[in-house]
């Protein structure tokens, strides 16, 4: 594996703990066994060095599978939460973390220890919830340390995206999601692979698939948790692309 690349470690979902320049990051916490009707079907509990107390969190959008009020409670009260702008208004629970809440918009960079935070657009919806009216845009992150790691969160390909997003050594790009249904703002294997060469990524770590799933779904269309990680690599590897699949607790060394 490219030595340039980050220590890190996919703990299911859009959870992911990447360590850079000896600072970590933890992306969209996810730390429990359910999220109100989803269960985690593949892999265990998060835990071990770095989960609860990371240098920075970050938050991609407000979706419950996303902001997890429950887990960000379970954070050390040291570790600051990079959100997108009006994301404590919107979610006014924020506010009651005890944690440092810092609002960004796309284009706004934040220093975290020995890394720079960049925020950039995502094509999502920016919501908390299906039918309700407040809402922040969504965003992706890209950290620059020795490596500069684009994390996506939830988004689809989008016009500019390689204005925004380019030359980067790790893509971590969503491939799926928690339910037999794919709706607007997100990207299959196949959608997912045509991103990776957008953002000219080195190498690409597919998440957000095979580990939240409906209770009682078990049995439809389970294709659509099993099968996305392995057709994106395959899918990337046809354009030439380097991609690795872990599975939730293992590591990118």
């Amino acid at each position: 594996m490219d030595s340039r690349l980050p220590r890190l470690r996919w703990l299911g979902h859009a959870t992911v703990l990447i360590e850079d320049r000896g600072t970590t990051v933890l992306t969209d916490p996810v730390l429990t066994s359910r999220v109100a009707h989803l269960r985690r079907r593949r892999g265990g509990v998060p835990a071990g060095v770095g989960v609860h107390d990371p240098d920075v969190v970050l938050l991609s959008h407000l979706h419950a599978d996303h902001t997890h009020l429950p887990s960000l409670r379970m954070l050390d009260e040291q570790s600051p939460i990079v959100v997108p702008r009006g994301a404590p208004d919107a979610v006014r629970a924020l506010r009651r973390l005890g944690n440092e809440l810092i609002e960004v918009s796309p284009g706004d960079e934040v220093r975290i220890g020995s890394l720079t935070i960049h925020a950039v657009p995502a094509d999502h919806d920016g919501r908390r919830w299906r039918h309700g009216e407040r809402s922040v845009p969504a965003l992706g992150y890209l950290i620059a340390g020795d490596a500069v790691t684009y994390f996506a969160g939830d988004t689809d390909v989008y016009d500019d995206l390689h204005d925004w997003v380019h030359d980067v050594d790790l893509a971590l790009l969503p491939v799926g999601g928690w339910g037999p249904t794919l709706g607007h703002g997100h990207m299959d294997p196949e959608r997912a692979a045509v991103a990776a060469g957008v953002v000219g990524a080195r190498c690409s770590v597919p998440i957000h698939f095979g580990t939240l799933w409906p209770i009682g779904f078990g049995r439809v269309r389970p294709t659509m948790f099993d099968d996305p990680g392995a057709e994106f690599v395959r899918q990337a590897r046809s354009h030439g692309l380097m991609a690795v699949e872990l599975q939730p607790g293992e590591e990118l060394l």
